[in-house]
């Protein structure tokens, strides 16, 4: 392996090697795998469990790693090409990016979509810009549309706890007070897919996934004996569920549009996951979220703080998860 850029690039029996050596690192930590390695980390965006888990990953395989944030103490990186740069940006990624490769053994890039034109982000174009200047072994830490390090923590969590391989996975739209990116619900709703689950994508009208994202997923399930269909009927969706995983994104329809998403998203404050929600799911369904959360607006405090939620286990596997990535780029 010398790329990770997208859960869908490994069949479903790489896949579970993947977690196999995850675990295997968990319960036999390799404290000098990775000595004398460099990760380079590069976050145009913010981050909380992706950049610490990144680190902290590394440290306990005994690499190092260094974190770029372009304006925050480095110069602030252009992306655009053919633009003349007398603006806020010193520095050009396609000097930038070439050099902290030079720097390090491996990179991880974090760069979300721009959100203004749905067809140049689904196709993820500034991400494989950038991803071409580097020579590096790469891992994707989110990008327009798409989240495989979450994805993979995600996997990992629904085999922790038990989830069946042909349980019923609901991908359940939540409020939020803006448009978020559609990377997590497109890697999650692929992830569950790719798993072999009975994959309910609930949504209100205005805010169905993509059909590249729906097209993505529907191959995954058809190839591991699932299903994905979609619905904007929440008690349907939520009966018999073994997951409800709550995730906030922007209408695609009027996409890019803020004012047009306010519109339609301000009519939809009871989109929340409350106790309620699991009245038709199965007793033992579980609650997940990639987090961050808007407590009390996407999620009640009763669900999150309840015994349904696995929110922290999930956030731990981001470390777990991304250590074996890393082993497997690097060891030798």
């Amino acid at each position: 392996m010398n790329r990770f850029l997208d859960l869908a690039d490994f069949t479903r029996e790489e896949v579970t090697d993947l977690l196999a050596l995850a675990q295997r690192l968990q319960d036999h930590p390799e404290p000098q795998a990775l000595a004398g390695k460099i990760l380079g980390l590069v976050f145009m965006n913010p981050s909380l469990r992706t950049l610490a888990s990144m680190q902290a990953g590394m440290q306990r395989l005994g690499g190092t790693s260094f974190v770029i944030t372009p304006g925050q103490g480095t110069w602030q990186l252009e992306t655009r090409l053919g633009v003349r740069m007398d603006g806020g940006a010193a520095e050009h990624i396609r000097e930038g990016f070439p050099v902290l490769a030079s720097y390090c053994d491996a990179m991880g890039v974090r760069a979300f979509a721009e959100g203004k034109d749905l067809a140049a982000d689904l196709a993820e174009e500034q991400f494989t810009a950038m991803a071409a200047l580097i020579n590096k072994p790469l891992i994707n830490l989110e990008s327009a549309v798409n989240h495989p390090c979450q994805a993979l923590a995600d996997w990992k969590t629904l085999d922790d706890v038990g989830v069946p391989r042909g349980g019923k996975f609901v991908l359940h739209w939540v409020t939020h007070p803006r448009a978020l990116p559609l990377a997590v619900p497109a890697a999650t709703l692929h992830m569950a897919a790719h798993r072999g689950m009975e994959v309910v994508v609930c949504r209100p009208e205005g805010y169905a996934l993509p059909e590249a994202t729906m097209a993505k997923a529907r191959a995954a399930a058809a190839a591991s004996g699932g299903s994905v269909t979609e619905t904007t009927d929440r008690a349907a969706a939520t009966a018999g569920a073994h997951v409800v995983y709550a995730k906030e994104w922007g209408c695609t329809a009027p996409y890019g549009d803020a004012a047009a998403d306010l519109a339609l998203r301000q009519h939809l404050n009871d989109w929340q996951v409350s106790e309620a929600s699991f009245a038709a799911a199965t007793t033992n369904a579980h609650f997940m979220h990639c987090l961050p959360v808007r407590r009390n607006v996407a999620v009640t405090d009763e669900v999150l703080d309840g015994p349904r939620s696995i929110v922290l286990r999930e956030a731990h596997n981001r470390l777990v998860v991304q250590m074996a990535v890393l082993h497997r780029l690097l060891a030798r």
